[in-house]
């Protein structure tokens, strides 16, 4: 997958809403990022993490949502922000227009892939973090790792392989295994 490339610059939401549907592209201080098709690592990633992640909320009856890409999230007006996180928990209905989700989801997933890692690991870290996303975690396929990175209080930033089993941190109760996974990906 090619690394993500700064296009022209965007200064206004109705200029990156008028992109074609097709176009997945992500918005940093007003200049937009073109990104390509997330591989089949990926998809399966976020296919099983998307299905845990709904399953768990539906048995606890829970008003939180899950989304998955591509689906935006304007983080800023100005400069204009707008990201597609991967998958994301999003609790308050009120930042749910029926287009979007403006402002911080309450937990965001970002699956690394090869060309942009860097995007995952900084940029977006810093932004997330900014924004009030209370817990943020970074898949990483290659290195079969699982960055935790935990807002709330002391910050927690935590590296797990993927035979761990990982709690997620906006909820009391909920444990992700990892190992599942990677056993579904033969890594």
């Amino acid at each position: 997958m090619p690394a993500i490339q700064p296009k022209a610059t965007i200064t206004t939401l109705e200029e990156y809403e008028a992109l074609p549907e097709d176009v997945r592209a992500e918005v940093f201080d007003g200049q937009i990022y073109y990104m390509a098709s997330p591989s089949e690592i990926h998809q399966t990633i976020s296919t099983e993490l998307t299905t845990l992640l709904n399953t768990y909320i539906k048995s606890k009856k829970g008003l939180c949502r899950v989304f998955h890409a591509p689906f935006d999230v304007k983080l800023n007006d100005n400069p204009l922000i707008i990201v597609q996180p991967d998958l994301m928990i999003v609790c308050d209905k009120d930042k749910l227009d029926g287009k979007r989700c403006n402002g911080a989801p309450d937990f965001i997933i970002e699956i690394v892939s090869p060309s942009n890692a860097m995007d995952d690991y900084i940029r977006k870290l810093y932004y997330y973090k900014n924004a009030g996303v209370r817990e943020y975690w970074i898949v990483d396929s290659r290195r079969k790792t699982v960055t935790v990175n935990y807002f709330e209080g002391n910050n927690v930033n935590v590296q797990y392989s993927f035979d761990s089993t990982i709690k997620v941190n906006i909820y009391d109760d909920l444990f992700i295994d990892f190992s599942d996974i990677a056993e579904l990906l033969n890594i």
